[in-house]
Parts: structure tokens; sequence; C-alpha cells
């Protein structure tokens, strides 16, 4: 028999970034059993915000406990819970300015159950600081768009970038994919990727500009296709990159994707590389996504 009630249909929520992220209505958005990977995934603005929430919940969990004894505080108003607020900011920080303290065993008792806390909860967020601000990153810089140009007398799919960074970036490995959506003769959707294959797929050392060459012959799943076509499809193409940051002594990563509509045919990337009088080569990240008709 129908209770009448039904489930709510779980929220859909996106698995990765980008267009080639994957909406899933299966997946638990927040997993309180990972409490590590919900904080180090958090943005920025976003784990500032818990901080401040879990030192305001701790720091008003104890004000009221002390309020809920008058008298258990020297000093403190009877019922001020203003001063049994700051009296719980100098205890969960372990600072005694001498002006309010506890005065029964009640407030006592909580008062050392909050220094624990507080040196509990410094040591946790210590260390996710530490784990944040210690995670290598790659700073790559990549052209707004890919593109489809002749070269060689072949069309060929190019992908730009450089290296964002002062120090040098050794042993780096880049892989280009297109994602398309697809259907079986049965009727069947489904959402495949191919592996674009590289005339250079590594660099020993990453310092100048880097341009991935994936040429659209006969076996490229790009073969015959146009920018309509790549639009129907729901086309993407996205590059992943692993180098050696000799700066950060770490292995670093990075991912960029293209939707079909960043795909342009018909166009080459403008020279970003300039000669001085003195041969000298330099570098102009303005022009790294500037582009040429052919």
């Amino acid at each position: 028999m129908s209770s009448g009630k039904h489930r709510r249909k779980p929220k859909p929520i996106t698995i990765g970034k980008g267009e080639y992220g994957l909406r899933s209505s299966g997946v638990q958005r927040f997993d309180i059993r990972d409490p590590y990977y919900l904080v180090v995934s958090l943005s920025w603005p976003g784990f500032i915000v818990a901080m401040i929430t879990g030192w305001l919940t701790i720091n008003l969990v104890f004000a009221t406990l002390y309020v809920l004894r008058p008298g258990g505080v020297t000093n403190a108003a009877p019922g001020s819970f203003s001063d049994a607020f700051f009296f719980s900011v100098e205890t969960l920080a372990t600072v005694g300015y001498g002006v309010m303290a506890p005065a029964t065993l009640y407030s006592h008792i909580v008062s050392c159950v909050e220094i624990v806390t507080g040196t509990a909860f410094t040591a946790i967020v210590t260390g996710l600081l530490f784990v944040r601000f210690a995670r290598p990153r790659a700073k790559v810089l990549y052209a707004n768009d890919a593109v489809i140009t002749i070269r060689n007398g072949k069309p060929t799919l190019m992908v730009r970038m450089v290296n964002a960074r002062r120090s040098l970036m050794t042993g780096a490995t880049a892989r280009l994919f297109a994602l398309f959506e697809e259907r079986t003769t049965e009727g069947g959707y489904f959402r495949r990727v191919h592996d674009l294959r590289l005339e250079q797929s590594y660099l020993p050392v990453f310092a100048m500009p880097w341009t991935l060459l994936h040429v659209i012959d006969g076996d490229s799943p790009l073969f015959g296709h146009t920018s309509e076509t790549l639009a129907a499809t729901r086309a993407l193409v996205f590059v992943a990159i692993e180098a050696r940051d000799q700066a950060l002594a770490a292995g670093v990563q990075d991912l960029k994707d293209y939707p079909a509509a960043h795909i342009r045919f018909g166009m080459h990337y403008a020279d970003a590389v300039l000669l001085d009088d003195a041969g000298r080569a330099t570098v102009d990240l303005a022009r790294i996504s500037a582009l040429g008709p052919d």
C-alpha cells in the first residue's frame, strides 16, 4: 500500500568542473564522514566562512553554558550574554586578562572543557591552513580558443599554452581529448571520450609557449566535423597537463576545456614570441590568445 508520501528526488550535483562535469543525483554533496575532503575542497571564501562559523558556534555554545549558571564568572554581570561571550572568547584562545575568571566548580569544569576544545580547534585550523597553502598548483595560461587550421597541407587542431610562472617546469606531459555526445544504433545515449594523438606530447623543459598539434586525418575522431556538427554533438576538447615545478620541487597538474563555441575553424594563432634587436626572444603573454585568419 502507498502511504501517500513520496520521497524527495535528490537534487543533482556536478562532479568535476567545467563542461565535462557530470551531473549526478545519487552522490552526497556533503559527507560528514569525510570532513577533511569537505574542508580542503572548499574555495578560499568558503573555507574562511566555515572557520568563522565554527569559531562563532563554539563560543556561542560555551557562552550559553556560562549564562545558565549566573555568578559562575567573576566580574561578569549576572545574566549578561555579552560578558559570557567575551569570557568564552578569551578562554577559547587561552588568553587570561585577569578581569573575568571562573568562580565556581561548574564554571571551572566548563572552562577546562573549552580550553581543550580551543586547543584542538586551533591545531585543526593550523593544519588545514598549512595543507591549503602547501598544496602545489600549476600556473598555466591557455589561449581562450582552440583553433583548426591548415598546417603542412593538413587540417590540424591546435591548443596553445604557456608557463606563467617565473620558475621552470620540467618533464611536462600533455594529453588532448575530445568528448562527444553519441547515440548507438539502438537509440542509446552516452558520452564518449576520444584520445587525440599529438605530434609532441612531452617537453623536457616547459619555458616558451607550447602549441599542442593534432592532425585531423582519417583516423582522427574530429575528421569530417564542422563547427555546426561539433555544436550539435556538444563536443568538448580538453587538455590535461602534468609537470614538475622546480621552485616548488613538486609535481603539478592542470586541466583546461574548450567547448564547441571556442573551437575556431579557419583561424591560426598570431605570434606571441617577439625578438628584440639583439635576437633575444620575449614571450608576450598578452598575445597568447591572439588569432588571425588563415
